[in-house]
């Protein structure tokens, strides 16, 4: 099994792909991104960070946080934000998931893949990066055709900031197969 070593850095910036069980396209229901806001702060309260961007697909969700100075444990945030939405979308939506004796000895419900994947950023090239490579994400994957034609990112917040222009990214039928856009 291999070895997951997690960087934990006091202040650090992450990025962080969350991604559905079996990709199931659960995010395709606008209550269920509503769900998960409520998760991240609800979370937020008890344990705080900032999100600096976000894009929440159908089956996956991009996140870049900022932990704070004294308290950096971002997998445990993940973890409580996955178990409230979970505990709260199965309410929603009536479920009772299948489980095996693996899953009920880690708490787990058939929404979230076990793991998640985190970056450290480590300069302003790195994190201009992971933000463009978040906001292009609905395009790559084919959602919309251009990137502010995608609601459910923090793309217009930073439009707002000057950091993009809203026409950035182009339309996509214009975008030429190898385009570079923080992959």
């Amino acid at each position: 099994m291999p070895e997951y070593r997690r960087i934990y850095t006091p202040g650090g910036v992450y990025f962080f792909t969350l991604v559905t069980y079996q990709r199931k396209k659960i995010f395709s229901q606008p209550c269920a991104r509503s769900l998960f806001s409520d998760a991240v702060a609800h979370v937020r309260k008890y344990q705080p960070f900032t999100t600096v961007a976000h894009c929440i697909l159908p089956d996956h969700i991009h996140l870049i946080w900022q932990m704070p100075e004294d308290n950096f444990d971002y997998s445990k945030r993940i973890g409580a934000i996955k178990r409230h939405f979970s505990i709260k979308y199965c309410e929603q939506f009536n479920i009772r998931p299948p489980q095996n004796k693996t899953m009920i000895k880690r708490r787990e419900v058939t929404i979230w893949q076990r793991r998640f994947w985190e970056h450290s950023i480590f300069d302003e090239n790195d994190f201009e990066r992971h933000l463009n490579y978040l906001h292009f994400n609905p395009v790559k994957h084919g959602l919309v055709d251009r990137v502010q034609d995608w609601e459910a990112s923090s793309f217009k917040d930073f439009v707002k900031q000057g950091y993009y222009d809203l026409d950035w990214g182009g339309n996509y039928r214009n975008v030429k197969p190898n385009q570079d856009f923080g992959e």
